[in-house]
């Protein structure tokens, strides 16, 4: 199976006053076109970091991010800031939807910041939230919303662009139980349909077992735990 993600001796520290916080220590990991990774670990211990280093809004201490041949460490920031609009998708924790954009005006801002708006993917968008159940919210504020309308809103505006990798920062971590398991399998279902790659950091064991491998992150290092293999 072909690695779209590779890391190699990934190393990340802080200075915090007149000491320095050491995240993560030579850090080795290859991640497979289409896998679904789950990341645990204690509050604090680098998970969402492992995710701003991938996405290039952070940059590693030392150690190389392969993505699909490409080593975004080697780039500026511009050409990060560029490369993650094309090929990254996020999902966070509390929506981060755009409150006076509309429902359709969120989910086609990635496309309109790629410059690659047309009829066609505005049919794709479209169909992808008819998928979800929310076409007829269309022209809706956020703030009519609720959460779990929210966070399917941004499910399909981190898809639309069809990513290389889907990042998923605790996706229902401000949801009630019930919502929550309802947005999860929501995802899972387009994260399948679609192929993609996704990383989802998560508390989570419920979320965590929706993944092709669970890794969990300790005093700098990934450990990976016995899961299912991908089919």
């Amino acid at each position: 199976m072909t690695a779209l993600i590779e890391i190699h001796g990934l190393s990340k520290q802080y200075h915090e006053g007149d000491s320095e916080r050491l995240i993560f220590r030579d850090l080795d990991m290859r991640i497979h076109r289409g896998e679904v990774i789950a990341i645990l670990g204690k509050s604090g211990s680098g998970k969402s970091t492992l995710l701003n280093l991938i996405s290039g809004l952070d940059v590693p201490t030392s150690g190389n991010i392969v993505i699909d041949g490409v080593d975004i460490t080697r780039y500026t920031e511009h050409e990060r800031t560029l490369y993650r609009r094309r090929h990254i998708g996020f999902i966070f924790q509390f929506f981060n939807l755009i409150p006076t954009l509309t429902v359709e005006e969120n989910i086609l801002l990635p496309l309109e910041l790629n410059a690659s708006l047309d009829d066609e993917q505005i049919h794709g968008a479209h169909s992808l939230l008819e998928q979800v159940g929310l076409s007829n919210r269309l022209y809706s504020f956020p703030d009519r919303l609720s959460g779990g309308e929210q966070q399917r809103v941004a499910i399909i505006r981190a898809l639309v662009s069809r990513p290389l990798v889907l990042l998923a920062d605790e996706p229902t971590g401000n949801l009630d139980a019930e919502t929550g398991g309802q947005v999860l399998e929501l995802l899972e279902t387009l994260v399948r349909q679609n192929r993609m790659t996704m990383i989802l950091v998560t508390h989570s064991m419920e979320a965590a077992a929706l993944a092709d491998r669970i890794l969990e992150v300790q005093h700098g290092h990934m450990l990976e735990h016995p899961q299912r293999t991908v089919p």
